[in-house]
């Protein structure tokens, strides 16, 4: 594979204070795909795109991504990286949705990993810090049309990062949105397109301005069964049983949400997958059944839910504060993801 090194390192920022997704680091891995095949892979210079205004992403939307998560070992130096080809296989999958080509599953892999190695230097190793992977592809054809283009632009970008909520592990506030949509069966909601984020903003916008964290979305025909947050999949804890929504086609099947389930229904917890009526988790919190509630995605991994508001009613969740669940899953995932716990389900992949 070709590398190009860049000759202007930027300086690295504090990785004890780093937000998320702020500080790209020095390299990029790219290919193209062009006249029916992708180019090699080919690590360069981080840099900006040069884009014609004709440039169909810019109009129609073309476009997916994937994120996920590179680790290092403060005292080895060791770099994994968590469920890597079930994020391409999903990118695929989001690919055919958008009538987009394909990947080489196996040769991007090999491609992500020698960037990641390339990159090493901005792994932080202070707990609840990451290397972020972004993969993403985009339609780069120079054409005023609505129809799918011939050539594509593939990069992965990597970052270092913490928590992705500003409070950390602190419960978050959850506004269920019960006006606007983002997605509906037979739609898009299943990818990981660029455009479903765009139409969750304004939920998010609304969540902010009430004071809340995000946006809890309904389906889309009813307006009465739960899907997922903007940025997680969304679980509750209903007596002694983990529930969440059931994928329909129009909630995005979580590599996160299915870790979660695994090492759930595992260690021995009843876990569900199912439709959820909005009326089932405030009938719970009144009847005093309504346990716990939280989120999960790569991004924030497992995030605490202590406070939900649905129309003109809010709601605590337990007594507010992380549950007994919540708090087991976190500390069994994240074990499993830096290496502190044995990963008994082969997700994690050791490169170096």
């Amino acid at each position: 594979m070709k590398v190009t090194l860049t000759d202007k390192k930027k300086h690295k920022p504090d990785f004890s204070n780093l937000g998320f997704g702020k500080y790209m680091s020095d390299h990029l891995l790219v290919m193209d795909f062009k006249d029916g095949a992708w180019t090699d892979p080919e690590i360069v210079p981080y840099d900006t795109f040069k884009i014609d205004p004709a440039t169909q992403i810019l109009h129609y939307g073309q476009g997916i991504f994937e994120g996920l998560k590179a680790y290092k070992k403060a005292d080895s130096g060791e770099i994994t990286l968590f469920r890597p080809r079930d994020n391409l296989l999903r990118m695929n999958s989001s690919a055919d949705r958008l009538c987009m080509p394909r990947l080489d599953v196996d040769k991007t892999l090999n491609a992500m990993y020698e960037l990641v190695k390339l990159e090493s230097d901005w792994i932080p190793t202070l707990p609840g810090t990451s290397l972020y992977i972004r993969p993403a592809m985009f339609c780069n054809d120079v054409f005023l049309g609505v129809k799918p283009g011939s050539s594509y632009k593939f990069f992965i970008a990597v970052c270092p990062v913490g928590a992705y909520y500003a409070g950390g592990m602190t419960p978050t506030r959850i506004f269920i949105e019960d006006f606007y949509v983002r997605s509906s069966i037979g739609g898009t909601g299943a990818a990981k397109c660029m455009g479903n984020y765009a139409a969750s903003l304004i939920g998010q916008e609304k969540a902010h301005k009430l004071g809340f964290d995000q946006a809890l979305w309904l389906d889309a025909q009813e307006k009465r069964y739960i899907e997922e947050v903007g940025s997680m999949n969304i679980f509750f804890v209903f007596g002694d049983t983990v529930v969440t929504p059931e994928l329909t086609g129009s909630i995005l099947p979580g590599i996160t949400r299915d870790s979660a389930l695994k090492i759930l229904s595992a260690d021995g917890y009843k876990v569900l997958d199912r439709r959820v009526s909005v009326e089932e988790p405030l009938a719970a919190q009144s009847g005093g059944t309504l346990g716990e509630m939280f989120g999960t995605g790569t991004a924030a991994v497992v995030s605490p839910v202590g406070e939900f508001a649905y129309k003109d009613g809010s709601y605590t969740v337990g007594d507010g504060k992380m549950g007994r669940i919540t708090q087991y899953l976190y500390d069994k995932l994240t074990g499993i993801q830096t290496g502190r716990i044995r990963d008994p389900f082969g997700w994690v992949v050791k490169i170096g």
